[in-house]
């Protein structure tokens, strides 16, 4: 009988503690200022520097929340650009042989789709359609988290996101990315955690593949409800 009642009170903590996919979600929303907040920004302009096979380069995003996404590489004196506005995306990439305006794949109107909701995708998944699914815990390098996989509503995509199950911050995420004709498992860490405007950003992520380190971004200034010319999005 004893061993029963243990067993019995064993299962009872178990259960009080265990949480729900949403659960840890509206935690992790809570720690970076709250869904309501980040859907109250209507632009952002970010600037910093990407990290690349041993260059550093420039890199500003405009954003219109929720409607249009602009991104600037300066390379060697060139521009990289990847636009995005209200369905439609359209590139500049001189090292690609494209050296004027391309429109974007369907997968890469997904991306920049994504790119212009400044709301982190978790935060709001159920709004976009997409699932989620718990997968336990597990520990990353030392930190113990909580799994949540994602499943994407459009094109099915799946990334698995690692959140501390102490202060419910975001340590890293997985999923698959097209790169050089094969398809390779990209982490992405996060760290450097800054509040602005009630609201937190990562200011850097850094990107892995088999453990080796291939990109970083950070960003070293972030301006919230900024004027940008709409124009700048158009192809």
């Amino acid at each position: 009988m004893r061993k029963i009642v243990l067993a019995l009170l064993s299962f009872a903590f178990f259960s009080a503690g265990a949480q729900t996919a949403d659960e840890v979600i509206q935690k992790y929303a809570a720690n970076l200022g709250g869904l309501d907040a980040f859907s109250k920004i209507k632009t952002a302009k970010m600037s910093g520097t990407v990290a690349a096979q041993g260059n550093e380069l420039t890199i500003t995003v405009q954003v219109i929340n929720g409607r249009a996404v602009r991104s600037d590489v300066e390379v060697m004196g060139n521009q990289i650009v990847n636009a995005y506005k209200d369905g439609k995306g359209w590139k500049i990439n001189p090292f690609a042989g494209a050296t004027t305006p391309t429109d974007a794949t369907e997968a890469e109107l997904v991306e920049l789709k994504t790119q212009s909701m400044l709301t982190p995708v978790l935060m709001d998944y159920k709004s976009r359609g997409h699932q989620v699914e718990l997968q336990g815990q597990e520990e990353v390098e030392g930190i113990k988290t909580f799994k949540i996989k994602l499943t994407g509503k459009e094109d099915g995509k799946m990334t698995t996101y690692y959140i501390s199950s102490s202060d419910y911050s975001l340590i890293k995420s997985v999923s698959d990315r097209e790169m050089m004709g094969q398809t390779m498992a990209v982490e992405t860490w996060y760290s450097d955690l800054k509040e602005m405007n009630g609201v937190k950003f990562y200011m850097t992520r850094t990107q892995k593949i088999d453990g080796q380190e291939f990109q970083s971004v950070k960003f070293d200034k972030i301006e919230l409800d900024v004027t940008i010319d709409e124009k700048v999005f158009d192809k």
